[in-house]
């Protein structure tokens, strides 16, 4: 009996584990409603599951309760607590205790001011048992969301390849890290809702920064060019290829000619005045935020990642880390010094024949 019990704890975690596999799988597609995941779990074993749909909404646990089946006595495990307030749909405790579910375990509380720290006190009055189980393994998950919600800028972070001896750019080659390497870059823009670069990296490598992983293909995050003096090639691939994904062009130039040959396309042309000071790069933000994108992947050059962690406006730092040394192939074209200063201890496990990956938290 008393292993029975110890198994329980671990069971809970394995379970909230998986809601957090289920959150992932739309992680950076539900626009300003939160990625959730829901495992239904009867008899210690997953019957049901689901997570937040693209766009918002339908919620994770509509999807996973939705089948007809018998969830009666089920138990729920949710990343975050479940809604009570009527929106666009009903609140999801009303779903919970229509179906019968018996326990609610969840890891977040949601801040939103209709539904934060209701969810329980609703439940319990049906006496159903509700409780908060956080995990460590995701504890930065709802980063993004929580941003939103506190009405500051979406969060931002960014991605780079560096070479054994620091540096960003190999003179032979536009790649710096294999192929495992690349493909991991393609899973992590999956979870954001758009890319943001230069034109001048653009232009330089002909680059897609979409996602081309199977199963991942209809997936391409949007894509924001900062353009100041309207440089960008107009016969560049990514051009050819823009008919399912919104692209936008940042610039402060107004040559009539070129904006309407981009515009007959299908690209959104925003005009600014300045992008030198920190407050510039907020109301940009701020404005990217408007169109519905709180979750923004940097993929540049050192140049204006360099700019962007000066400013604090960086909060996490996918850093890829290759084998081999560049010596005199390898060029920078700005200080690496940030990146030399950082404590490259916090190593995502995964296999890259060799090459590392780590996450840097920043700000």
């Amino acid at each position: 009996m008393a292993s029975q019990k110890s198994k329980r704890p671990k069971l809970k975690n394995f379970f909230l584990d998986l809601a957090f596999q289920n959150a992932k799988i739309n992680l950076g597609k539900t626009k300003l409603n939160p990625s959730v995941g829901c495992i239904v779990v009867k008899d210690e074993a997953v019957i049901s599951s689901g997570y937040t749909s693209t766009g918002g909404r339908p919620h994770a646990e509509y999807n996973a309760l939705r089948l007809k089946k018998n969830f009666n006595n089920s138990d729920l495990y949710l990343t975050m607590e479940p809604c009570t307030h009527y929106g666009k749909t009903p609140p999801c405790t009303n779903l919970i205790k229509k179906k019968g579910i018996k326990k609610v375990y969840y890891s977040f509380n949601d801040i939103d001011k209709r539904t934060a720290n209701k969810s329980k006190s609703v439940l319990n009055k049906k006496n159903i048992i509700v409780q908060k189980i956080p995990v460590k393994n995701f504890k930065d998950f709802y980063e993004s969301y929580y941003a939103i919600k506190k009405n500051i800028s979406p969060l931002i972070d960014a991605k780079i390849a560096i070479s054994k001896d620091y540096y960003t750019i190999k003179k032979d080659s536009k790649w710096i890290t294999n192929h495992l390497s690349r493909k991991r870059v393609h899973l992590i823009r999956s979870e954001y809702d758009c890319i943001l670069s230069t034109s001048k990296s653009i232009n330089k490598d002909n680059s897609l920064l979409n996602c081309r992983l199977s199963g991942f293909n209809n997936n391409k995050p949007d894509l924001i060019i900062i353009d100041l003096n309207l440089k960008i090639k107009k016969t560049l691939r990514l051009f050819k290829l823009s008919k399912k994904r919104r692209i936008f062009i940042i610039t402060s130039n107004t040559q009539k000619r070129k904006i309407l040959f981009f515009k007959k396309r299908g690209i959104k042309v925003i005009l600014i005045k300045s992008l030198k000071t920190k407050s510039n790069f907020i109301s940009l933000f701020m404005i990217l935020k408007k169109y519905g994108y709180n979750r923004i992947l940097i993929e540049s050059g050192l140049i204006f990642l360099n700019t962007l962690i000066k400013n604090k406006l960086v909060s996490n730092l996918y850093l890829f880390q290759a084998v081999k040394k560049l010596g005199k192939i390898g060029i920078n074209n700005s200080t690496n010094k940030f990146i030399r200063k950082m404590n490259l201890k916090n190593k995502i496990k995964v296999n890259l024949n060799g090459e590392n990956l780590y996450k840097i938290k920043i700000k």
